[in-house]
Formats: C-alpha cells, structure tokens, sequence
C-alpha cells in the first residue's frame, strides 16, 4: 500500500503545482486514497520531496532529483549562450566567455561530473578546465562544442 501510495503521490507532483500537504491528500483521495496529514507528511519525508518555485509563480512540492536536472540543464544553457570560444593546450582548455559569465559557465561544466574533468577555475570572462589527461582534450573540447551548437 505504502509503495502504491508513494508512487501516486510522485505521479502527482510529476504532473500537479501541488503547493500543500492538503492540496496532496486532496489528490490522493479523488485517486481513491484516503490518507491523513500526518501520512502525507511521511510520505513527503520519505520521498524527500523539496518545494521549488514553478515557472507561474507557485510554490509546488519536487523531487531533489527532478531539482537537480532542472539546475543541471539551466547551467548547460547558461555555458551555451555565454561562451566565446574553447581552446586545448594539452590537459588544459581555455574556454572565453562572455563578461561576468565564467563562473556560471565552469559551475556547468562542474555539474557535468565528466570523469577526465579534475576540475574548473574561474576568472571574469575566462576559466580554464583541467583535465586529467592530454588525451582528453580532443573528446572534452568536441563535447564543449556541441554543447555550444545545440543550443544556437
């Protein structure tokens, strides 16, 4: 029942502003199931939902997960539309951007998690990504161009 349960209320929220425990059993129960605030609060502890802010202004309960995709894919749009240029020089790329966008765009390829990354260091309107290996650079600065392509 507990897992029935749990996998509606994620439907719910998949497809529901749900912006209260209230709101949520009030759903569950035109789903047919009757539940107290108190499970639902369980529920929402045990789901670790979080609540964010949904593109009309509402506050709606999520996954931590669905969270983590939806900043995942703003920070790649953010690397898409700010940088210039991607430069390799053996295990090192210099990536241009434009003023004041560096940071935002290295902490999108930060959330990338790719394994030849060691990792990112930003300046103003240039960071350089430091790669485990010169022969990384060719796949790395190809993945950072496509990236680039996709979203222009």
């Amino acid at each position: 029942m507990k897992r029935t349960r749990q996998a509606l209320i994620r439907e719910i929220i998949m497809h529901e502003d749900i912006e209260t425990q209230e709101e949520l059993a009030n759903q569950l129960s035109t789903r047919g199931l009757k539940v107290t605030q108190a499970t639902v609060s369980r529920d929402i502890k045990e789901l670790r939902l979080i609540k964010t802010l949904s593109p009309r202004g509402r506050y709606r309960y999520t996954t931590a997960e669905y969270t983590e995709q939806d900043t995942d894919d703003r920070l790649i749009r953010i690397f898409s539309e700010s940088v210039i240029s991607v430069t390799p020089s053996d295990n090192l790329v210099v990536i241009k951007t434009l003023p004041a966008s560096a940071s935002a765009a290295a902490e999108a390829v930060d959330s990338l998690r790719w394994p030849q990354v060691l990792g990112t260091l930003a300046g103003d309107n240039t960071f350089l990504v430091i790669l485990r290996s010169d022969e990384d650079a060719e796949e790395v600065v190809g993945k950072f161009r496509g990236m680039m392509r996709r979203m222009r």
